[in-house]
């Protein structure tokens, strides 16, 4: 008999976990972190809900850190296994959890020098030693190529579009006089149409489907981006401004780049705006997803092997070190800067807004979800002054919106998906979402598909 335990992403959008286990085989599918309100990000602070050293292998879905960042504290307290993953997955893996090891440490080093914290010496929840101790156990893995994962069990990953290299997990399992079981993890599954990345794959059938949840109760604005980031550009050049655009460096980053040098390449916008990509993982997120064919949708593939420059990269001038950030604040022409984090609450960007935020010929674009209490939706709301490095900074800048670019898909595309599919699937278990988000999801595919829906608890465990 296997059973499947929900670990995470229950009721939230993140700390995704999943434990399958049959005929002694103990399979952890995605290993992230939990994020957002405090009382789930004391979670990751409380010891595993399984013994690391006890798994078979641990498989993930994607890079992100909500999927992939509680690795280094599993692999610190006894897992010595294999972590299957894409190769462009494996790649992101890398420089996501280095980076989120430093800022770790950073954030204790903070905590000492101002005191705030309950405990003396306040210390990381893992360090970026332990984050580089997890690299060598991550194994790459084909796309449609099944694996054998345990005995009994094989595995396949297949696109899911998202960022580069996500995955849908499906795991069949056998066992002896009884019929084969076929359980789908989606991961966050992207949206259709989208540019660089392939669509989602269509659902194969299967008994139990994890499906996220993430937009539930809502449809993406049917904007159209790359129409209103022309727009914004060439606003903001015409009073000679610096368009400062805050982004996410996996994902967002480079579909921003391909919107810029598809603008560029039809006239839209002037090529001699030079445009800086000021992130040390952009900048590598960029080029893994370049030197990942099978990462790609066909459409960039195809122009990347016909000697194009699908993201423009060559004409994007890299920031790698700081002193080249910092040398962007003194340039007195028109320019583009697309620098982390997307939220504006850490990374170079908040040096670039200390700067020229309260230039009123700057222009402050966001292109993602800002979350409440961040400085992005301070700013979205109207704020006049934010503080940076100890400062009230006045906002004098434009600030505008770029809707349209969220890498999940929307309530009506997971119903499309599903129905386009053709199939069926035994159960639907709702994960990754909000509870409105969730709930309002299960709902609608309870009363249009008459689908049997679960929405499980944290914890919960249940027979397959």
């Amino acid at each position: 008999m296997a059973t499947l335990q929900f670990l995470g992403a229950t009721g939230t959008v993140t700390g995704s976990k999943y434990l399958l286990e049959h005929d002694g085989c103990r399979v952890l599918v995605d290993c992230g972190l939990f994020q957002g309100l405090k009382e789930l990000r004391l979670r990751n602070w409380n010891p595993p809900p399984f013994d690391p050293a006890s798994l078979s292998l641990v498989l993930l879905t994607h890079a992100h850190l909500d999927h992939s960042g509680y690795l280094p504290v599993v692999v610190r307290n006894g897992y010595q296994g294999r972590i299957l993953a894409t190769a462009a997955s494996r790649d992101l893996s890398e420089i996501i959890l280095l980076d989120s090891g430093h800022l770790q440490e950073e954030d204790a080093r903070y905590a000492n020098k101002k005191g705030f914290s309950k405990h003396h010496p306040a210390l990381p929840l893992y360090t970026q030693d332990d984050a580089r101790r997890v690299i060598p156990q991550i194994e790459s893995v084909a796309f449609d190529a099944s694996t054998e994962i345990g005995p009994g069990l094989t595995a396949t990953l297949r696109a899911a579009g998202h960022i580069p290299g996500a995955a849908m997990i499906e795991i069949r399992i056998r066992s002896r006089g009884e019929r084969e079981k076929v359980v789908i993890f989606s991961g966050d599954l992207g949206r259709p149409d989208q540019p660089i990345l392939p669509d989602p794959e269509s659902l194969r059938p299967c008994d139990h489907l994890l499906l996220e949840s993430t937009y539930g109760n809502r449809d993406h604005p049917k904007d159209n981006a790359k129409a209103d980031l022309a727009r914004i550009v060439n606003e903001t050049i015409g009073r000679g401004g610096t368009l400062l655009i805050p982004s996410f460096a996996v994902g967002r980053a480079q579909h921003l780049l391909y919107l810029l040098h598809q603008l560029r390449e039809e006239g839209s916008i002037r090529k001699d705006i030079p445009i800086h990509l000021d992130s040390p993982m952009a900048i590598e997120a960029s080029r893994i997803l370049v030197r990942h064919k099978e990462a790609q949708d066909e459409a960039m593939r195809a122009e990347d092997e016909n000697g194009g420059d699908p993201l423009g990269l060559k004409d994007v001038h890299f920031s790698v070190t700081v002193e080249d950030s910092k040398v962007l604040n003194n340039t007195p022409y028109p320019s583009i800067i697309v620098s982390a984090s997307g939220m504006a609450e850490g990374g170079r960007i908040l040096h670039h807004l200390a700067v020229k935020a309260s230039d009123h010929r700057t222009t402050v674009l966001f292109v993602g979800f800002q979350a409440v209490g961040t400085r992005g939706r301070a700013m979205q709301g109207g704020a006049e002054f934010i503080r940076l490095y100890g400062r009230e900074i006045p906002v004098r800048a434009r600030v505008e919106t770029l809707q349209g670019l969220s890498a999940h898909a929307d309530r009506g595309e997971i119903l499309a998906w599903l129905r386009a599919s053709g199939v069926r699937p035994g159960r639907v278990h709702l994960v990754h979402g909000e509870p409105d988000a969730r709930d309002a999801l299960a709902a609608l595919l309870r009363e249009t598909m008459a689908l049997d829906v679960h929405c499980p608890d944290y914890l919960e465990r249940i027979e397959l």
